[in-house]
């Protein structure tokens, strides 16, 4: 602050300066966490600008993509205010100071609705915030709402009978996948510059994919997932996590270094370091293009997308090349009794008498969660057995290849209601490739990579082993790099 201004006067200064550069602010609405946080340090942005455009753009996109569940405007310019201050007293800056984010609807944030998507839960408003949604706020990130999701997250789109349907900002007939399905749009149209899904099969790759953004499904134990819902807890905690989605796969970082980390409230939580990789460093390094026929028939586009990335990284001196990986079918198998009958069986218990209330997708899937016999004690053991035993196996056969890149789905996004648990056609065949590691707890980002014919987003996933998630984003980085800059959609 210049020597003898008053402070409200230098506040309304800066103000008035930054509204001033509202025309030149190139990189909003699709500028970068990095990007953002430079403007703001430098004092060329006002937190209060960024929030009040922010807030604006989504008044503008709401009523076509409806992303959003809840949105707290004055809240966020409040916060916006406080961390405003702090800049021009010169006050130490966290790493995203400023940063406007959303958060999906089934992670607690206090004061806020937390439905999952449910007309059961519509009037659940947490107390607290989830240890997540604390660390961002302490690292100066300002929430600006919550995002819409499936009914009890339990498909990959995103429509309930509470919120609605969200539209895809590619194309209003496409779904924008799910769970994480509002989130994906938000991030991807430009009305938020990164935030939080989670991911039990496929829940944020798939709607990164979809709409045309990165997202990591981080090793279990990585970030914690208390204040989530449903709860991970008990003997298949180890299947859904939570994790960033944002436009880039640096800032996908950014947001996972600040979750990262133990927590009393996560049983699986594990305090390992957070690792640096430079791509310099893994120069030769094995990358395998996954190959097994138990992941199903992807798109000629989709698998020239695979290409394409296998390509880049070749040229960039990465040893890259074809990966057969055995076991997938007994993976895919096991996946479906964790997330099928057994999540199913629970979720029949929680909506009983309250039938009327659910969603036809909800429904769809408690029908084929539940067709089959009761699960017996001896099964849920030996299926516990076997994944372990399996997982380990999976893990000896990358020993010596610790990335994989393969297809996130078999195809880009679908139609609206195209999508069902049916046999054949339904998302057991469709999303093959993302469920699989989340049977054997392994990190996947999604990183966009081309378009289809029709105009929409195709992405690669490269997987990694356990707790191989800086790994896994420096891969995705590199392919990223090379692919160039990312168009946004056409709004």
């Amino acid at each position: 602050m210049p020597a003898g201004l008053p402070f409200r006067p230098a506040l309304d200064l800066f103000r008035a300066c930054a509204y001033s550069l509202a025309s030149t602010m190139s990189f909003f609405p699709f500028g970068t966490l990095a990007e953002i946080t430079q403007e703001i340090r430098s004092k060329n942005v006002s937190p209060v600008e960024i929030i009040e455009l922010q807030l604006k753009r989504i008044e503008t996109l709401q009523p076509k993509l409806n992303p959003f569940v809840h949105l707290d405007a004055e809240g966020a310019r409040r916060q916006a205010r406080v961390l405003e201050s702090l800049a021009l007293q010169g006050q130490q800056l966290g790493p995203l100071h400023g940063m406007p984010l959303t958060i999906k609807s089934c992670i607690d944030v206090a004061g806020w609705p937390c439905p999952a998507g449910s007309l059961l839960r519509k009037d659940y408003v947490p107390k607290q915030d989830a240890p997540l949604a604390s660390r961002l706020k302490a690292a100066g990130a300002i929430f600006l709402g919550n995002t819409n999701t499936p009914e009890f997250l339990m498909a990959y789109e995103t429509d309930n009978r509470l919120t609605g349907k969200t539209n895809n900002p590619w194309s209003l007939a496409h779904s924008a996948g799910g769970s994480s399905g509002g989130e994906a749009a938000a991030i991807a149209a430009g009305c938020s510059a990164g935030g939080v899904g989670s991911d039990g099969g496929g829940s944020i790759r798939v709607p990164a994919h979809f709409c045309g953004i990165c997202g990591l499904k981080p090793t279990p134990g990585c970030i914690p997932s208390t204040g989530h819902f449903p709860p991970g807890a008990g003997a298949f905690s180890w299947i859904g996590v939570v994790g960033p989605m944002a436009r880039t796969i640096a800032d996908v970082r950014s947001l996972f270094e600040v979750m990262a980390g133990p927590d009393p409230g996560d049983a699986l939580s594990a305090p390992v370091p957070i690792r640096t990789y430079r791509e310099s460093d893994l120069r030769a390094m094995r990358i395998g293009i996954l190959e097994s026929e138990a992941l199903g028939v992807p798109t000629a586009e989709t698998r020239a997308a695979v290409e394409r990335a296998a390509k880049s990284l070749a040229e960039r001196g990465f040893a890259v090349e074809p990966f057969r990986l055995n076991g997938l079918d007994r993976a895919l198998d096991l996946w479906w009794f964790f997330f099928g009958p057994v999540i199913g069986n629970l979720l029949q218990h929680s909506v009983a008498d309250h039938e009327d209330q659910i969603s036809p997708m909800l429904r769809d899937y408690l029908s084929y969660a539940n067709s089959g016999d009761p699960i017996t004690l001896n099964q849920f053991t030996k299926a516990c057995a076997d994944r372990d035993l399996l997982r380990a196996e999976i893990l000896r056969q990358m020993l010596s290849t610790p990335i994989l890149l393969s297809p996130v789905s078999t195809s880009p996004a679908f139609r609206h209601g195209e999508g069902n648990y049916a046999p054949g056609t339904g998302y057991r065949d469709t999303m093959r490739f993302s469920q699989w590691l989340n049977l054997t707890g392994f990190p996947g980002a999604a990183v966009p990579v081309s378009h289809s014919n029709e105009g929409l987003p195709i992405g690669v996933q490269v997987i990694g082993r356990p707790f191989g998630d800086e790994l896994v984003l420096a891969v995705a980085e590199a392919i990223e790099a090379a692919r160039g800059i990312c168009e946004p959609p056409p709004l």
